[in-house]
C-alpha cells in the first residue's frame, strides 16, 4: 500500500482524525492518541503499534524495524510499501487502531457507537 491508500484506510475507521505533527509527520489518531504515523517527505516509512508477542518476530524480518522513539511501546516502522500484502496492511493498521482505542478512557469511548 502506498501512503494515500493507507491514509484512505485509516480515515475510514470510526472516529479517526489526521494531523500533521512535528512539521512533517502525518499522524492518524483515535481519541487524540496516535495509532499510525508516516513522514510526508523522504523514503517510505509507516509506523504503527503491534502486539507485544508480534514485535520481535516482525522486527527480525526484512523491511521492518523498531520504530524510533516508540519501540519500547511495541511500535514498528515498515520501510517498504510492498512488505505486506493489502490484507496484511489492513490487519496491522486495524490492530494498531484497536490497541490504542482499547486503552482510551471509558469516559471518552462511552459516547461512541460501534
Amino acid at each position: 500500500m502506498n501512503l494515500e491508500e493507507i491514509r484512505k484506510f485509516c480515515l475510514a475507521l470510526p472516529y479517526v482524525t489526521e494531523e500533521v505533527k512535528w512539521g512533517n509527520d502525518l499522524c492518524f489518531l483515535i481519541g487524540g492518541k496516535m495509532f499510525c504515523a508516516s513522514g510526508l517527505e523522504g523514503p517510505f516509512g509507516i509506523s504503527c503499534k503491534v502486539k507485544k508477542e508480534e514485535f520481535v518476530t516482525l522486527t527480525e524480518t526484512d523491511g521492518v524495524i523498531p520504530a524510533p522513539y516508540l519501540a519500547r511501546y511495541h511500535w514498528i516502522s515498515i520501510q517498504q510499501e510492498d512488505r505486506f500484502s493489502p490484507e496484511e496492511w489492513a490487519y496491522y493498521l486495524r490492530q494498531s487502531y484497536h490497541l490504542v482505542r482499547d486503552r482510551l478512557p471509558k469516559k471518552l469511548t462511552r459516547k461512541w457507537k460501534d
